[in-house]
């Protein structure tokens, strides 16, 4: 069974922002080597995971991370979140990952 993460915003303060605009969080993400294989789709593509968008969601509340490749996704997914400043956390067990 694959790992399965929810990404959120760095704070509840911040909850009505959610993780941006969903044209800048694909923007942000393109740079970082992450993206979909065609535009307009929900599912965005990284080193070893993947991210899905809700459908239709502006601006992105949470996005589900999916590990593809567990050998290569962990140290893309904590450069993502130190960036971009989200929260991780481990849908099986309910704990929170720190970006190392």
């Amino acid at each position: 069974m694959a790992q399965q993460f929810a990404i959120l915003p760095p704070s509840k303060s911040n909850a009505a922002a959610g993780l941006g605009g969903r044209k800048d969080l694909i923007a942000a993400l393109a740079s970082l080597n992450t993206g979909p294989e065609r535009p307009g789709e929900d599912l965005l593509w990284g080193p070893g995971f993947q991210l899905e968008l809700t459908p239709n969601q502006d601006p992105v509340q949470q996005m589900l991370l999916t590990i593809t490749e567990d050998e290569i996704a962990w140290l893309a997914i904590m450069r993502l979140a130190r960036q971009c400043q989200w929260r991780i956390i481990d849908l099986e067990t309910g704990q929170e990952i720190e970006p190392e």
